[in-house]
């Protein structure tokens, strides 16, 4: 490189190595790196079941399967995570909690989780449940509403 060459500079990349957004896609407002894309890296654990369900709609927007894989609950949690090529998350809405603060070990979260698949919108509504495991919060399964 030569002096006076302006540098190019490499794109923040997400923990599954995809380009990282700039805004976090969980809805916060706030840049990822600040808010699901420390939980994703490692540098920090989500403190609510809320946090979690927010982390984990983010590390399925930007394809990060370690993360929902070490965020799965042991007894549920499966071999893999097949990520549909055509599918795309657009939004999320947390619509209810049930305790999951950090004063508990258990908790519910009631979300609508907002796609675009081939170019057509949808919605996905279902209420996840999250325990702690080791300290952390996990999830461990959820009913999926029509």
């Amino acid at each position: 490189m030569t002096r006076g060459t302006p540098r190019r500079r490499k794109q923040p990349r997400s923990a599954s190595g995809t380009p990282a957004p700039s805004t976090c896609p969980c809805g916060s407002g706030q840049p990822y790196a600040a808010c699901c894309g420390r939980f994703h890296s490692g540098v920090a654990l989500a403190p609510t079941a809320e946090a979690l369900m927010r982390s984990r709609y983010s590390a399925f927007a930007v394809r990060d399967e370690g993360y929902l894989l070490r965020t799965w609950h042991p007894r549920t949690r499966p071999a893999g995570v097949a990520f549909a090529a055509g599918l795309g998350w657009t939004g999320l809405e947390i619509e209810a909690t049930e305790a999951g603060s950090a004063f508990h070990a258990r908790g519910v979260v009631r979300f609508r989780a907002h796609f675009t698949d081939g170019g057509r919108a949808g919605v996905l509504r279902e209420r996840s449940r999250f325990e702690r495991e080791a300290g952390a919060w996990v999830y461990v399964d959820g009913d999926i509403d029509p």
